[in-house]
């Protein structure tokens, strides 16, 4: 059933008109392979690297080493295009490290992610990643930052990059608490939970009459020129984890309605109510 599952995926991205290629995974939260599509194939990482960021710099966190309510004051400097709020606000705003962590995610704001990967260390991160459960994912340098500023891999035309197999393992864990103790753990999960970028993962989880989802979602988007991720957990009556990657798109459009994210989504949540065992329309 699982392969029919994932051809007719396959089938439903095609006859909307999708040309551009996918990397797939969707488990149970044992870590339970359900359905897999080029789940070790390499894309841009676009936003989805935040995932691991956010998960380490908890560990710091709870480490005792990064204290969450300490402030970091917004510099000029610092701040750089693209996703995100703070590019667009006066430089000397005292942000809490919790705050620098919840815009990076909810809104996916470079600025705070350059400010984390500045904190934590590059090469550090680069270390972490692969005992993190991310064994597949590289950080080569900051997000949007001007020529002179990247680092000899970006120079070299190098991207950040992951898997949807490193997405959903790195998932599995912080789900499971091996990664953080369990007050870090909700910390991360309600981070994740408050994304309001939910343009294939959120956007058919059906909702009640008054707007709100039936089940929640904890995930993290990325977005480049033809690059659109989402990973996450979904918590449908059998939870799912989930990482939805893909490269060349057609659609430019940085846009709600962009057809590439469209199609994505439509051929997606399909797959995700049989397996996360949604009742049917009017079973709810």
């Amino acid at each position: 059933m699982t392969a029919d599952l994932v051809t007719a995926f396959r089938t439903r991205l095609t006859e909307a008109g999708f040309k551009g290629e996918v990397g797939l995974r969707v488990c149970t939260l044992d870590g339970t392979e359900l359905a897999a599509w080029q789940a070790g194939l390499v894309f841009p990482a676009a936003s989805t690297i935040k995932v691991p960021l956010l998960i380490l710099a908890l560990q710091e966190a709870q480490a005792g080493r990064l204290d969450l309510a300490a402030r970091v004051t917004l510099r000029a400097a610092d701040q750089v295009p693209g996703a995100g709020v703070l590019h667009e606000l006066a430089p000397g705003l005292a942000l809490t490290w919790q705050d620098v962590l919840t815009l990076m995610t909810v809104v996916s704001d470079n600025t705070a992610t350059n400010l984390v990967i500045e904190r934590l260390g590059l090469e550090w991160v680069g270390a972490q990643l692969p005992l993190l459960g991310f064994p597949g994912t590289r950080l080569v340098g900051k997000l949007q930052v001007p020529p002179e500023q990247r680092t000899p891999a970006q120079q070299r035309g190098e991207r950040n990059v992951t898997t949807a197999h490193d997405q959903t393992e790195g998932l599995r864990a912080l789900v499971a608490g091996e990664r953080l103790d369990a007050a870090h753990t909700a910390l991360a999960l309600d981070i994740l939970g408050r994304q309001q970028l939910l343009d294939i993962l959120g956007r058919r989880v059906p909702c009640s009459p008054d707007g709100e989802r039936l089940y929640r979602v904890a995930s993290k988007s990325g977005e480049l020129n033809g690059v659109h991720h989402d990973v996450g957990v979904l918590f449908t009556p059998r939870p799912l984890l989930v990482a939805l990657l893909s490269q060349g798109g057609t659609d430019p459009r940085e846009h709600p309605e962009n057809r590439d994210v469209v199609a994505l989504a439509d051929a997606l949540w399909p797959l995700l109510a049989m397996l996360g065992e949604v009742p049917v329309s009017g079973d709810i």
